[in-house]
């Protein structure tokens, strides 16, 4: 693959400048072909230094002038893949960056393949695999607790962790394996069991943190799941578009309107909130909106928060209608009592823990939004905290931390060095896949790039 000369557009439509990448061994030779530099900057493109920038024109093959471009000189290996690269900055102009692209195919390159860049990157050594997983997930953030907990893993923190554990276990198995290679001395043992306890027992206590850790980091990348449930016509659709500050749910007097599950993510204090709208639970002979019904229990079942919404007019009479039905299903989430329509009565129930707003009016909205913040208790993460946000690395440490366990009972139960060295090597395996040490089928590594977006 890395014999091939690639080249894709990696920016966005929208902008004035738009960025062309090229990649690969012919990377100078090819962008030569098109690009011409202009006054006193003549020359090929490998004469200049890396990291340097070139003013000049691109022209198609009848010498017509497409655009006038700054041309970005990286040389292998201090570029982003660590092959020769060029980055061309041209005018956004669809037509441009187009005419830029079939120029630079027809002289040779190929075009890039989703990922294959950041894919180049890591089979060239430049990161390991879990900080290019981390690319994708800088580019797909939109909340600062997002962005730092990406930034964190990209920077690699994740791997240093990672590579420490390795290390750990590596010393070990070899300390065993030597005795397995003496096993004809008995009395000879070369890794004292205590010690080897105490450090076994402090690594699984790492990777139970850092699987324990992905409920976290899973919330905070794809947004807290938070429903709000209630009777029909309590204003639950109404609550949703005050939440996300736009008309994202039809609104009605009419009851049974929502007979589908709505969602929207808001970003509050930094960290994202995945919204849920759901179908009014009542009795009804519909077949639609019993359908939905279902749904609102099953997205009941599968939020972290619960804002049970009753009507201020009658308050009391759904609140004890609908906590049979909600309360057992709530026994290990956040439950708030959410009072809407308050702007139509003049007193309130000062029951504990009840909140009154006017999704209609507003009032209320701010406080409420701070009552979801605590009731999701998400740490305040520093740029030092490390927390797995990814299924894979999630799935790798839980088989990791059976293989581990597997080596302290092993210990515990006194079994022989060759056992517990076959569970301390199937440890090491797993946590070596998260980075990429143990990863060498094409099927895989396409896998997990094929879900970046091309030019990255």
């Amino acid at each position: 693959m890395n014999e091939d000369t690639i080249c894709a557009i990696a920016t966005g439509q929208g902008g004035a400048i738009g960025i062309i990448r090229i990649s690969g061994p012919k990377a100078f030779a090819i962008t030569d072909t098109v690009f011409a530099p202009k006054g006193k900057q003549g020359g090929a493109l490998r004469s200049r230094a890396s990291h340097s920038l070139v003013y000049g024109l691109i022209r198609n093959e009848r010498g017509e002038t497409v655009d006038e471009v700054l041309a970005s000189v990286f040389k292998a290996p201090h570029s982003y893949t660590g092959e020769d690269a060029v980055e061309l900055a041209c005018h956004a102009s669809p037509y441009i960056m187009q005419q830029v692209m079939q120029l630079l195919t027809r002289n040779g390159c190929r075009l890039a393949t989703a990922g294959e860049f950041t894919q180049r990157a890591f089979l060239n050594g430049k990161m390991d695999l879990s900080q290019a997983e981390a690319v994708a997930d800088v580019i797909a953030s939109t909340t600062q607790a997002a962005h730092r907990m990406a930034m964190n893993q990209m920077k690699g923190a994740f791997s240093r962790q990672l590579a420490t554990l390795r290390e750990k276990l590596l010393t070990l198995t070899s300390l065993l394996e030597l005795e397995i290679d003496f096993s004809d001395h008995e009395e000879l043992e070369f890794a004292n069991r205590d010690e080897l306890r105490q450090l076994t027992e402090e690594v699984q206590g790492v990777i139970s943190r850092l699987a324990d850790s992905f409920s976290t980091g899973n919330a905070i990348k794809r947004g807290v799941p938070v429903a709000i449930v209630g009777e029909t016509n309590t204003g639950k659709s109404t609550l949703l578009n005050a939440l996300v500050g736009e008309e994202k749910a039809i609104v009605s007097d009419i009851h049974g309107t929502t007979r589908d599950v709505i969602e929207d993510i808001v970003s509050i204090n930094g960290t994202a909130f995945r919204f849920i709208d759901t179908a009014g639970i009542r009795k009804t002979t519909d077949t639609i909106e019993n359908l939905g019904i279902e749904r609102t229990y099953q997205k009941l079942e599968q939020a972290t928060i619960v804002l049970l919404l009753v009507d201020a007019t009658q308050a009391q009479k759904q609140y004890q209608s609908l906590a049979p039905k909600i309360m057992p299903l709530c026994q290990d989430k956040k439950l708030l009592i959410v009072v809407n329509k308050s702007d139509l009565i003049m007193q309130k129930d000062t029951r504990d823990g009840w909140l009154y707003i006017s999704a209609k009016t507003g009032e209320g909205i701010d406080s409420l939004k701070q009552r979801i913040v605590e009731a999701a208790c998400l740490p305040e993460l520093s740029e030092s905290d490390v927390v797995v946000t990814n299924i894979r690395h999630y799935e790798a440490l839980n088989r990791a931390l059976e293989s581990i366990v597997r080596v302290n009972e092993g210990l515990n139960s006194d079994l022989p060095s060759d056992l517990i060295s076959l569970d301390l090597r199937e440890c090491i395996h797993h946590l070596a896949a998260i980075t990429g040490g143990e990863i060498t089928t094409d099927a895989v590594l396409s896998t997990i790039f094929s879900r970046f977006c091309v030019g990255k």
